[in-house]
């Protein structure tokens, strides 16, 4: 059995009595003391979450944005503005989805990648493949001395300009999905990102990893909350967004994955998957499940891989649990395509069918729960 890989906030994690727990070969931590807490600290005021599991890459070149509009579904022409990000899923010829990543554009040039932790070999791996084949010439670089921590909230801006004085000028008023580099500050080179995977505002901050440390001890001196996995998984399924692994992989299209809006198919761009996605099309729905209460009570909690009946066949859910939010059990679900939101279904836990509503994602954006409570 391999060893278990370290961020660089390890130390820190153990600092803090942090449960850890095995997340894809990583020692990482799931809870710091009460997940609920730290699900609450990031819907009403600030969390942070190492994600420095994460791999960066960096990729330079003169043909770069040629290679990304032939690597990734979603169109890298949209990325005009230096800063500017793109959320896209890397497809395999069927159309399977590799991973889910965000594109940033610097200059043409120049584009990084953040990529998950588990398939972080396997793309890089991929992305080197398609260079070669296509000619494109590029210097990729993954980016191991790099660390990221995610501030969450309708605080987190706020309390990082607290941290990073310098750095608000250029910040306040970025619209989500763009980031700016800071060549030099008491931390290093950082990269500040309005991005994130909580439903929450707030940065992604991407920082050397000889500075992560102290970065993440000054955000917590100026009242920003750890949070581990299992608060960053709940909040995330709120928030209507895909975890790969469970949601997706390589046997799913993003076309039943709920992903369909990240494709590109109105251009004439030959990227990798295309042919398979339009000669398949979607053949299942991406829903939201809310379990319904009996007499003020629901039954049990929504699981992955629970079995879900319909009036026009079987589908499964693919991440599921108890919302802090909404005092309810949520879950995410691919069902067959004529199963729309409004319909009552029939999810099978411990051998019992018990009633489900279908709803729209998300659940829950910006501290509000966008769905009708039972």
């Amino acid at each position: 059995m391999s060893e278990l890989q370290h961020t660089p906030l390890h130390a820190a994690h153990l600092a803090l009595n942090a449960r850890m727990v095995d997340f894809g070969g990583w020692d990482m931590p799931v809870n710091y003391g009460s997940q609920i807490d730290e699900h609450r600290a990031v819907r009403t005021d600030a969390g942070m979450f190492d994600v420095s599991h994460m791999r960066v890459v960096d990729f330079e070149g003169d043909a770069v944005r040629q290679f990304f509009q032939r690597a990734i579904a979603n169109n890298v022409d949209k990325l005009t503005m230096p800063g500017r990000a793109l959320y896209s899923c890397l497809l395999k010829s069927d159309g399977g989805v590799i991973d889910d990543l965000i594109v940033y554009y610097f200059s043409e040039t120049s584009f990084r990648v953040v990529v998950n932790a588990s398939t972080a070999d396997k793309d890089i791996a991929w992305f080197g493949q398609l260079n070669a084949e296509g000619e494109f010439n590029l210097s990729i670089a993954p980016r191991g001395d790099l660390g990221i921590i995610a501030v969450q909230g309708p605080n987190a801006r706020e309390k990082v300009w607290h941290v990073l004085p310098d750095t608000r000028a250029q910040t306040e008023n970025i619209k989500p999905f763009n980031a700016v580099v800071f060549p030099s500050t008491a931390f290093g080179e950082l990269m500040l990102a309005r991005t994130g995977y909580t439903g929450e505002d707030g940065f992604e901050i991407v920082v050397p990893a000889t500075h992560v440390e102290a970065l993440w001890n000054a955000l917590a001196a100026a009242g920003v909350k750890p949070a581990g996995l299992g608060a960053r998984d709940t909040l995330r399924l709120e928030a209507g967004m895909n975890l790969y692994g469970q949601d997706m992989d390589e046997t799913v299209s993003p076309l039943d994955a709920g992903l369909a809006w990240t494709v590109d198919m109105k251009t004439d761009r030959d990227f990798v998957g295309r042919a398979s996605l339009e000669s398949n099309g979607s053949k299942a729905n991406f829903v939201g499940l809310m379990l319904i209460k009996e007499n003020g009570k629901a039954g049990g909690v929504l699981r992955a891989h629970q079995k879900v009946v319909t009036e026009h066949g079987e589908g499964e859910i693919t991440s599921g649990t108890f919302s802090p939010s909404m005092q309810e059990s949520i879950a995410f679900a691919r069902v067959p395509t004529a199963t729309k939101a409004g319909d009552t279904v029939q999810v099978v836990i411990r051998d019992k069918q018990l009633p489900a509503r279908v709803v729209k994602l998300p659940f829950v954006r910006n501290g509000k729960v966008l769905v009708e409570l039972s």
